[in-house]
């Protein structure tokens, strides 16, 4: 198991790795839009454009993993409002492009620093040697 760390990505805000490496898998934790240098101004944002840092966080720290947004197996999206449904699906679409992993929306009643959107994911890392 190794963890993952990358200045791309905010710092995780406990304790736990943005993303951990296991049998050729990645694992990440939650992103939520936090700016790399862990500000926080964009939580005072619009879902949409919330939902593309959260995205942008989460390839960084794919990236620093070896793997990419291509690579996604699963994603899970966490919402404060599921009003917010079908903007979040608009942007994630765009970034995905044609790729389409496994996805769980849940609604919650609350996320880390009260952000509107938070999204994990499990992909494979290229080139892994067991």
């Amino acid at each position: 198991m190794k963890p993952v760390q990358t200045s791309k990505a905010p710092s995780a805000i406990g304790p736990y790795s943005q993303a951990v490496v296991a049998n050729g898998l990645v694992y990440t934790s939650g992103q939520i839009a936090l700016a790399p240098d862990g500000s926080d101004e964009l939580l005072k944002a619009p879902v949409g454009t919330q939902t593309l840092r959260v995205l942008e966080n989460l390839k960084a720290v794919l990236e620093e993993a070896g793997s990419s947004l291509n690579d996604v197996i699963k994603t899970t999206i966490y919402l404060a409002d599921m009003d917010d449904f079908s903007t979040v699906n608009k942007v994630y679409e765009l970034e995905f492009g044609g790729h389409k992993p496994a996805r769980s929306t849940v609604a919650v009643k609350t996320l880390p620093k009260n952000a509107l959107v938070e999204i994990d994911a499990v992909a494979l890392v290229a080139n892994y040697s067991f």
